[in-house]
């Protein structure tokens, strides 16, 4: 079982956590950066960061399953957002699918000026730890 030990010295956020420690033998899942695409390569809200977070919700939730996982066993989130993205809007669709959890996911979010294709708004990546 993953555990995340409180930090001394450091602020206690309600959403996100500093440290998890993954014991021995545990599987390991990654997840590379999803976009706002269909299975078909279409783009997703293009212009609209909230439609194009909701489709990479999906995409993740998908991948997740692939490697076993559920948004229960995500450990770590990083969220690459293009400069003049709103966070809100971004974050929107994740909070429900990582709310009720004991301890919050570690997070990690960047503002970068672009990514692959300039119709992206978002990108995010998850590391799980499966059972």
């Amino acid at each position: 079982m993953v555990t995340y030990p409180e930090v001394p010295g450091l602020y206690r956020s309600p959403v996100f956590s500093h440290v998890a420690r993954i014991p021995p033998g545990s599987t390991l899942v990654w997840v590379g950066g999803q976009n706002a695409v269909t299975a078909d390569g279409q783009i997703v809200g293009k212009g609209d960061l909230a439609a194009q977070a909701a489709q990479v919700a999906e995409n993740l939730t998908r991948a997740l399953a692939a490697g076993g996982c559920t948004w229960a066993d995500v450990v770590r989130v990083q969220v690459l957002l293009k400069e003049g993205s709103d966070p809100r809007a971004a974050f929107a669709p994740f909070q429900p699918l990582l709310a009720g959890r004991a301890a919050p996911a570690l997070v990690v979010s960047a503002t970068v000026a672009g990514l692959a294709n300039p119709d992206f708004l978002l990108e995010v990546g998850l590391e799980a730890v499966g059972p």
